[in-house]
């Protein structure tokens, strides 16, 4: 199923003067998500989409997959996974540098780079939070996809045996990722 981002992101990326025309004219990201996954209504502005992924018998919860996108910006690819693999502990005491590691492939000539680090989810509850989460026996799968809009991120966490059941449709999924143009005026799409 083609999934569009919001129009509302778009004006975001104009008002940013990374593109210029109307914001119904802009290009848009677009993705072909597996049809087992369950899309659900983003709770926050910061989040354009985000998705369940079904647990696998016997773990506690399902997956959750978050697509943010920050008009463009949302710091270096660098910085980022930096951040996420801090936000992973690791049951042995072990650094979670030790345990990261990272693959970057191009998706439609887009570059994207994708970090898999497990161990115990110690991420904030909620942004600037003290207080932390702790999920041991937890998978983080997260990419940056650099695209003409600027940076999205896509953060998947979950329990690690629902997310190796996930592992191969994350990745298929980020290789549909795509920036299209609009359609031109007149054309409805099909």
């Amino acid at each position: 199923m083609l999934r569009t981002l919001p129009v509302r992101l778009v004006m975001v990326v104009v008002a940013a003067n990374v593109l210029v025309g109307s914001a119904a004219g802009q290009s848009v990201l677009r993705y072909d998500p597996p049809g087992d996954w369950i899309e659900e209504p983003a709770p926050s502005a910061m989040r354009v989409t985000q998705f369940r992924l079904p647990k696998v018998p016997g773990d506690p919860e399902d997956g959750e997959l978050v697509v943010f996108y920050f008009g463009g910006s949302g710091g270096t690819v660098d910085a980022n996974l930096q951040r996420w693999i801090g936000q992973m502990e690791q049951p042995d005491g072990r650094s979670s540098f030790a345990v990261a590691s990272t693959t970057a492939f191009d998706a439609d000539g887009l570059d994207v780079t994708l970090l898999d680090v497990p161990g115990t989810y110690v991420a904030a509850v909620r942004p600037g939070a003290a207080e932390r989460l702790d999920k041991p026996d937890f998978r983080l799968l997260a990419a940056v996809v650099e695209t003409p809009l600027g940076p999205y991120f896509f953060k998947l966490t979950g329990p690690a045996r629902t997310i190796a059941r996930w592992d191969a449709s994350f990745s298929t999924f980020l290789r549909t990722v795509r920036v299209e143009a609009p359609p031109p005026p007149g054309c409805r799409p099909g």
